[in-house]
């Protein structure tokens, strides 16, 4: 039987809350072309996302190999 991997494409972008049923990830537009963008809509790029419901359960399935 072959080994259970985390998936990596969603590792890169994900990262599970403490309770673990949660997902965080990065604001879009945070990457470049910052200058002409205003210093509030910079500041509240900073702040992760949270992802919650079916779409954190299917992205804390991925992340977890063998059901851990």
């Amino acid at each position: 039987m072959t080994k259970v991997k985390t998936h990596k494409g969603i590792a890169k972008r994900f990262k599970l809350t403490g309770s673990g049923k949660k997902a965080k990830h990065r604001s879009a537009n945070r990457g470049h072309i910052l200058g002409k963008k205003s210093g509030k809509r910079k500041r509240q790029l900073r702040n992760s996302g949270i992802v919650c419901g079916a779409s954190a359960k299917m992205i804390a399935e991925a992340l977890r190999p063998a059901g851990r």
